[in-house]
């Protein structure tokens, strides 16, 4: 298999202040565990700038409009009342991740590679199109499956985001399209609250697998296999996306979910299975939580094992 990454230095200068979890040390991480020799084969690409026009692709213009207007050239700029900071390199960094998001998809698209890992940051999956939350200001997996239906002409493009909180921006992005599909695991009660089972979409197209604090790798596998897979498989869909969120690991602080490297593996290798079934193996996974250093290394790693593999 062929792998390309996308990155960019830019991604770095997103900087919400000291002790936030979402932090550059996040990427530097994820980027040295890369560099090791196992990851050789990997092709790299410098991850461009997003368009305002792909932005637009989920969010208002309203919305776009102010995140530009109130971006700082100094200090620090909070969104949504503290969590959610805007730094003077957070532009650059964000429209990296949407450009990265979107570049992948044409990658795969144009059949250029067979699967995508776009390295950056900040993550973006609690950003709703009119609302930055949860450290996230632009929804660059939501964008990239919109990306992929309108530029592509997809009919069937699905998420599955397997990060421990629930990407409520993309459900709220999907919720009412129904070729979008949307499947997310998630622990349950946690930010930001969303996520039930009842939350089903305009046409069944969003899967939501709730899972109970301490769960561990055999009840969460029991679920996807029995909930999310099915339905993902029964939605045969044109191009995989996955909001790739390791902070279901067992070392994480922010959560209490107990993923080891192992259920990462197994979810990726789960997904390309489905993905060599349904879509010639397209899939672009894309960076989101994470805040243990170790547990993101380490869990990053057997992801992008498993996408080469």
């Amino acid at each position: 298999m062929t792998t390309l990454i996308y990155s960019h230095p830019a991604c770095f200068e997103h900087r919400p202040g000291p002790g936030h979890p979402e932090s550059p040390e996040r990427l530097k991480a994820v980027l040295s565990a890369l560099q090791k020799p196992d990851f050789a084969d990997l092709k790299w690409r410098e991850a461009p700038l997003g368009t305002r026009e792909q932005v637009l692709l989920v969010h208002t213009e309203d919305y776009v409009s102010d995140v530009e207007e109130v971006s700082p050239r100094h200090g620090t700029m909070p969104l949504d009342g503290g969590d959610t900071v805007m730094s003077p390199g957070s532009m650059e960094a964000v429209l990296r991740c949407v450009g990265a998001a979107c570049a992948g998809v044409d990658a795969v698209m144009n059949g250029e590679v067979d699967n995508v890992f776009c390295a950056t940051r900040p993550c973006g999956h609690h950003a709703t199109p009119s609302r930055a939350m949860g450290f996230c200001i632009y929804n660059q997996a939501a964008i990239a499956a919109v990306h992929a239906k309108e530029h592509h002409m997809l009919e069937r493009v699905a998420v599955i985001d397997f990060d421990v909180h629930h990407g409520n921006g993309t459900q709220d992005a999907f919720f009412d399209d129904p070729a979008l599909f949307y499947g997310s695991t998630h622990q349950s009660p946690l930010y930001p609250g969303t996520g039930s089972r009842a939350e089903t979409g305009v046409a069944n197209n969003i899967v939501n697998v709730p899972l109970p604090p301490g769960c561990d790798s055999k009840v969460f596998r029991s679920q996807v296999e029995s909930e999310l897979l099915p339905k993902l498989r029964a939605f045969n869909p044109e191009i995989i996306i996955i909001s790739a969120g390791f902070d279901a690991h067992t070392l994480d602080p922010l959560a209490g979910l107990n993923f080891k490297d192992e259920d990462y593996r197994w979810i990726t290798e789960q997904l390309k299975e489905i993905a060599e079934e349904c879509c010639g193996g397209r899939i672009v996974s894309i960076l989101e939580g994470g805040y243990s250093l170790d547990g993101l290394a380490s869990s990053t790693e057997v992801h992008v094992k498993a996408l080469m593999s």
